[in-house]
């Protein structure tokens, strides 16, 4: 397994607000994608880039909490491989065991036995 990308996640129910934030930062939007979850639930996306090569993603969703959640992107090039590691170490699939497939990619939130969370993505060529 090779970890592609590695970056913050914001997930809020203040998508353009905090996506305002990181603009007055430097931060520029460079991609947006948007769908539905495994599990049903709507949402939003926003990558976002720096001048020095830095990412964040804010994200909301129609199942978010009110309170923001914050947590940890990781790409890898081998999803498969990287959500048996992961289980394997205790972490639980926080979409009920689903995996959400898209034409370009395949996610789930996956979560630590001490609560930090971790969107694991491969995007598909």
């Amino acid at each position: 397994m090779k970890i592609t990308s590695f970056n913050p996640l914001i997930v809020t129910k203040d998508l353009e607000g905090v996506a305002r934030l990181f603009e007055t930062l430097g931060f520029e939007k460079c991609h947006n994608p948007a769908g539905e979850s495994a599990i049903g639930n709507e949402y939003t996306s926003y990558r976002m880039t720096d001048a020095n090569g830095f990412h964040v993603d804010v994200a909301t969703s129609s199942g978010a909490s009110e309170q923001d959640f914050t947590g940890i992107r990781m790409n890898v090039d081998d999803f498969d491989e990287a959500y048996d590691f992961l289980i394997a170490r205790g972490f639980i699939n926080g979409q009920n065991g689903t995996v959400t497939e898209t034409c370009s990619a395949k996610a789930c939130m996956l979560f630590s036995p001490s609560g930090f969370g971790i969107n694991l993505i491969q995007h598909l060529k």
